[in-house]
């Protein structure tokens, strides 16, 4: 939609639209610029608390992907209050401001407004060093790719809604999505790795092509050593898919390149479009033992999923 449309430009926009990543960096000076994101959605979760934490352990994520650490945030809500109990709100805006007390993060503001169906997220801003930015266009030839939460979040919250899922897997879901990525995100900026992104709504396969593309290299995905809940797979078997996988699959599978025998149920959690997922790494394979019991210490489960080659063609070869 902003085709055609003028952008001011300035020397100090170190990233925007123009190489769209996971949040804008604006440089402030030789050693500090400000990180930039925002993210809202509706209800993914009944409980309006869990979905509060949720939504604010997503917004905040795209800082962390960045390299950077967030600071301050600002409230966005779309909430129809003369349909539900103004309770549900303070339920929702206190589960946000609890996460974003988890992260260290100040509530400053915000903006509301009468709307038909309940919308939570957040505006982020953060800090990161002009030389320390992580982007998506990072990865270098021989590069390890590490994951940092499993997958399948997407299709256990459909298989829930479908009346299908346990409580055992809602409760691990549930838990995934409201986990900060704030510890794995201090270790990939200890460790000093070479590119970042969360895993998001495209799934891990869209966000891992974009940095492939990004950094003009091919990645190359072992299926196996790939995260994913069980009851994910199990679920995905008996159609509980959600339509973004399907969308997502229509999308990118053109540059997919997969060698051996891949069960369908896995490659529907590959496409599986992901909510406050873990963050997707490529790090020098010398620090790979390094990276991973920084993670250990942390806290912070690190699968190493995959490595970067040399090849230009900007495509994922996914090995069976």
């Amino acid at each position: 939609m902003l085709c055609g449309i003028t952008l001011h430009k300035s020397p100090n926009l170190i990233i925007g639209l123009e190489s769209p990543d996971d949040a804008a960096v604006y440089k402030i000076n030789d050693t500090v610029a400000i990180v930039q994101t925002v993210d809202f959605f509706t209800p993914i979760v009944d409980d309006p608390y869990l979905f509060g934490q949720i939504a604010a352990a997503n917004s905040i994520s795209d800082i962390y992907a960045m390299g950077g650490e967030p600071v301050t945030a600002m409230n966005l809500v779309g909430f129809p209050s003369g349909k539900l109990d103004s309770s549900v709100l303070k339920d929702i805006l206190r589960g946000g401001s609890d996460k974003m007390a988890e992260a260290g993060v100040c509530l400053v503001g915000g903006h509301s407004i009468e709307d038909h169906e309940i919308k939570y997220g957040l505006s982020v801003t953060g800090f990161v060093h002009p030389d320390k930015i992580l982007a998506k266009g990072g990865a270098r030839t021989g590069d390890g790719i590490f994951l940092t939460k499993t997958l399948g979040v997407g299709i256990i919250s459909t298989a829930l809604k479908g009346g299908a899922a346990s409580e055992t897997a809602a409760q691990k879901a549930a838990d995934s999505m409201s986990q900060l990525n704030k510890a794995a995100g201090e270790a990939v900026r200890e460790i000093g790795a070479n590119a970042c992104t969360d895993i998001t709504g495209y799934g891990l396969i869209g966000h891992a092509l974009e940095v492939a593309r990004a950094s003009n290299k091919t990645l190359r995905l072992n299926s196996l050593s790939i995260p994913c809940f069980e009851e994910a797979l199990e679920y995905a078997s008996g159609g509980f898919v959600p339509g973004g996988a399907h969308n997502n699959r229509n999308f990118y599978q053109a540059d997919v390149l997969c060698e051996g025998e891949i069960a369908s149920e896995r490659m529907d959690v590959y496409y599986d479009p992901q909510t406050s997922g873990g963050l997707l790494v490529t790090l020098d394979l010398s620090k790979k033992e390094s990276f991973m019991n920084l993670c250990k210490e942390k806290g912070v489960p690190v699968f190493h999923i995959g490595e970067v080659l040399g090849d230009s063609s900007g495509n994922i070869i996914l090995e069976g």
